[in-house]
């Protein structure tokens, strides 16, 4: 008789017996200790048949340990489902991305760059405990002079307070919008990262401080939590910045970021209704963060974005809209601090997105979409004379047609065509874009990624050593 039947044998004897001597209410006591006791065994005699060398976990780049985030387009091949790691695991990943801007009507500013390597790599101390951490190298090399950036994405703890809630502290991704927490290229349409997404929600947007995020039995997800702000007191006199994003001009990134002002976000997603996403956020923070020399010190930013998404067999439809306002500036931009470059009341952007799976066979698969967008970083100043404050321009108005084909579900090749309505200056074809995102248990090209990137490091601290 093996260990499994002698248990359910002995079981059967102990609630035998209690049958015969003692009351109702004991026996029922008994028979759900007796219960625990059988569940409890089957569960360690199901860990016994584990193999011992069974593989990493994967995990996604932007939150490895934490629950997955739908894409925008769900219509791309699904990545492999996360394997169960082992306790104390140590897991790797990381993702590229390549590709080659031409505008429409200046040929000789043709642009190709090897614009992010991101690795990620992370530790799971136990069944509730994890650490994760990314780091991103920028347009391919970095020393000063160049446009290239080393910078850690994500640094944070992350803990499970119980099943259905977990709490992160460190330098995390803000859970805000579609595409900020889930970045990788094969998770979005378009060779680039949508004009929305980056301009009006700041790309890789990052904070530091403490979160919490829970899930409902009913499909509800949520998430809360405190963490720093922005500075306005770094807002550029060039408005070439603060057009491109204006909390992106003012972002501190965990930087010795000045954290007199705190900031509080929110964000509520449904999904309970099968290939039905839906959802919004909120950020609110003060960025004058209290300094005595400035003209706004208390100014603050409130960013609310709302956002759907329904996969309809091979169909995957999505829009979004983002709105910002800038609080109490009038007296900033009254000082001149900022130059001929003030702070606008408010940002706004919005889209429409449609992608259709043409043709799937294995792997491989052929994925054409559009996407209409409408974006105004600067709408209407205060604080500025009558007839001195810049002229608002218009919306700025995109359509990108594009198509993104799978060698794999983690391999993607792109390319697209982006037509801006009211400046067709700006028109632009982006292609030759190769993009993948590795998984966690290709160690041997990853570990040769985080040895490039301690050389970079490196002979950027030789530099500086040298100078």
């Amino acid at each position: 008789m093996n260990f499994k039947h002698t248990c359910i044998a002995t079981a059967a004897l102990l609630v035998a017996h209690a049958g015969y001597a003692q009351t109702n209410n004991d026996v029922a006591a008994e028979m759900k200790q007796l219960r625990d006791e059988l569940r409890q065994l089957r569960l360690e005699m199901q860990a016994l048949k584990t193999p011992q060398n069974s593989k990493l976990e994967q995990a996604t780049p932007s939150a490895p340990a934490s629950a997955p985030v739908p894409a925008v387009a769900s219509v791309a091949p699904p990545v492999a489902p996360a394997q169960e790691a082992a306790p104390n695991a140590v897991s790797l990943f990381g993702y590229g991305e390549l590709n080659m801007t031409r505008p429409r009507h200046n040929a000789s500013e043709t642009v190709a760059t090897a614009r992010r390597g991101v690795l990620g790599f992370g530790y799971r101390f136990n069944d509730r405990t994890r650490f994760a951490a990314e780091l991103e190298v920028e347009n391919a090399v970095v020393s000063s002079g160049d446009k290239g950036e080393v910078a850690f994405e994500q640094l944070y703890v992350e803990h499970d307070i119980h099943e259905h809630l977990s709490a992160k502290m460190g330098l995390f991704l803000l859970p805000i919008g579609y595409m900020n927490e889930t970045h990788e290229p094969t998770r979005y349409m378009g060779v680039q990262r949508n004009l929305v997404e980056t301009a009006i929600i700041p790309t890789t947007w990052r904070e530091m401080g403490i979160g919490l995020q829970g899930l409902s039995e009913h499909g509800l997800r949520w998430n809360a939590g405190v963490v720093t702000s922005f500075d306005l007191n770094k807002w550029p006199t060039d408005s070439a910045e603060t057009k491109a994003s204006p909390l992106g001009a003012i972002h501190q990134e965990g930087q010795q970021a000045k954290a007199a002002s705190l900031a509080y976000y929110t964000a509520l997603n449904y999904d309970g209704v099968p290939g039905v996403n839906v959802g919004g956020s909120l950020f609110s923070g003060g960025i004058g963060q209290r300094q005595p020399t400035m003209a706004s010190p208390n100014a603050s930013v409130n960013l609310t974005e709302l956002h759907a998404k329904w996969d309809l067999g091979s169909w995957a439809l999505a829009g979004l809209v983002a709105l910002g306002r800038f609080h109490d500036v009038a007296a900033f931009n009254a000082s001149g601090a900022n130059g001929s470059n003030p702070v606008p009341d408010v940002f706004r952007g919005g889209y429409l997105q449609a992608a259709y799976r043409l043709w799937r066979q294995g792997d491989y698969s052929l994925v054409p979409f559009t996407r209409y967008e409408r974006v105004n970083t600067a709408v209407g100043f205060s604080g500025l004379p009558m007839g001195l404050a810049p002229a608002t321009d218009p919306d700025t108005r995109v359509i990108t047609v594009g198509a993104s084909f799978y060698l794999h579900p983690q391999v993607v090749l792109k390319a697209d065509t982006q037509r801006y309505l009211n400046n067709a200056q700006l028109d632009r074809f982006n292609h030759f874009a190769f993009t993948t995102q590795s998984a966690a248990w290709e160690l041997l090209a990853l570990v040769a990624t985080l040895c490039a990137f301690f050389n970079v490091i490196t002979k950027h601290s030789a530099a500086h050593a040298i100078v």
